[in-house]
């Protein structure tokens, strides 16, 4: 938003920044703008209109104060509005009520040399804008919050699918290639947070196939983020399918992302990626120096603006996926001490996340020998969900908790306690 004083030095300089404005809200270049106008024209006269970016800019720069009829009428199919609502000075021609259809017809033809009255004017499909973007991604920034919350559910799966459905309808309007842009990559975030929901679920069919329909709106919106969060998913449902080729070669796609190229946030979330499906493959040692690379680059990483749905994804997410390669790595102490890290710093809000990274300390102190302890808290992960139903994959995880505390301590008076407990929380399915 530009400033009172400076719009008014601006509007004393010429510049016309109420055009300016508008423009920006509907993502329109100068050449677009002229583009739309000139299509404007072919509607209304059924003759092409012949504005190019010079005239835009001489709209722009003040040079046109008082802009020649049939430009005029362009400009209000366009927007919608009036040229004194784009800061103009509309010719004495046009000074009648604007709901006369007769004499706008009469004044379309008089400027225009051509039988435009006998030419019915095209209704206007209404505009899309970065306006209609930012309402669309703040309803999709709720599913991510919810997401943090409970994790994927049908609900919440069928609620992305919906948004997708909204965000591709609006690309049916007029739009200007920014805003086009914007849309698609919307339409991947929705599409993959359904994804994300069916992992979660362990529906991994219906997960891959929703991402790879993400992977297509991602291309078309060109945006490295979109791509990104991608790969990252493609490889997470590849480790839930134990498809550990298929997981580095996601993973190995994700490091030479653009946004991994660019930003060190992404590049420590590929090395994670590449750390785990090394681990996965048993190679200790690959996965050691992935991981510590994830963190080298996290450290690296400024303070800057990114998608919500990056937020998940900190020194909290680095070490609770560290304390799941060391426990792959049989590295129990170690885990133990990377999922204390990890409960640490992942706030309360992010109920699944901690959930899991505490199913995580559960099995790194089982596998220390500590059978009581792990039982103790493995049984908080239920007081984390707080009733909330359990996702599919965290209840693969307390899944072989419970079969590795029943191979180690089959009879304890703790691990009885444990199968009553676990019996009441799955019958809430």
């Amino acid at each position: 938003m530009v400033a009172a004083g400076v719009t008014d030095y601006l509007d004393f300089m010429g510049a016309n920044v109420t055009l300016q404005s508008r423009m920006d809200q509907l993502g329109l270049t100068q050449d677009e703008l002229a583009s739309r106008c000139n299509k404007a024209l072919l509607e209304i006269t059924g003759r092409p209109g012949d504005m190019s970016a010079r005239t835009v800019r001489n709209l722009l720069n003040g040079a046109s104060r008082r802009p020649i009829g049939r430009t005029c009428v362009a400009l209000e199919r366009v927007f919608g509005c009036s040229v004194s609502d784009l800061g103009f000075s509309a010719p004495s021609s046009m000074q009648h009520p604007p709901e006369d259809p007769v004499r706008r017809r009469e004044f379309i033809a008089s400027t225009t040399g051509t039988a435009a009255a006998a030419v019915p004017l095209v209704k206007q499909r209404r505009t899309v804008g970065m306006s209609d973007v930012s309402r669309a991604a703040a309803g999709m920034n709720a599913l991510v919050e919810a997401d943090d919350r409970l994790g994927g559910h049908r609900s919440l799966a069928d609620a992305a699918l919906q948004g997708r459905t909204q965000v591709l309808a609006l690309q049916e309007r007029n739009a200007s290639e920014r805003v086009r842009r914007a849309l698609y990559a919307l339409a991947a975030e929705f599409t993959t947070i359904a994804a994300w929901s069916y992992i979660d679920l362990r529906e991994l069919d219906t997960a891959q196939r929703r991402l790879h329909e993400s992977a297509t709106f991602a291309g078309l919106s060109q945006d490295p983020s979109a791509g990104m969060r991608v790969w990252v998913n493609l490889a997470m449902l590849a480790y839930q399918r134990q498809n550990w080729t298929e997981q580095l070669a996601a993973a190995q796609a994700a490091n030479v992302a653009t946004a991994a190229r660019r930003d060190p946030f992404f590049t420590s979330m590929g090395r994670m990626r590449l750390a785990l499906a090394h681990s996965s493959l048993g190679d200790a040692r690959a996965a050691q120096s992935s991981l510590c690379a994830a963190q080298d680059a996290l450290d690296r990483a400024p303070e800057d603006s990114r998608p919500r749905w990056t937020a998940f994804y900190g020194p909290a997410e680095l070490s609770h996926l560290g304390a799941i390669i060391l426990n792959h790595n049989g590295e129990s102490s170690g885990a133990e001490a990377m999922a204390h890290r990890a409960l640490a710093k992942i706030p309360p809000e992010f109920r699944r996340n901690r959930a899991l990274a505490t199913c995580q300390l559960a099995l790194a102190q089982l596998r220390q020998g500590e059978p009581e302890q792990a039982t103790a808290t493995a049984a908080t992960v239920f007081t984390i969900m707080d009733g909330a139903l359990l996702p599919g994959r965290m209840r693969s995880l307390i899944g072989d908790f419970h079969r590795d505390l029943f191979r180690l301590a089959p009879s304890t008076t703790y691990a009885r306690n444990w199968a009553d407990r676990m019996r009441e929380e799955w019958s809430r399915a």
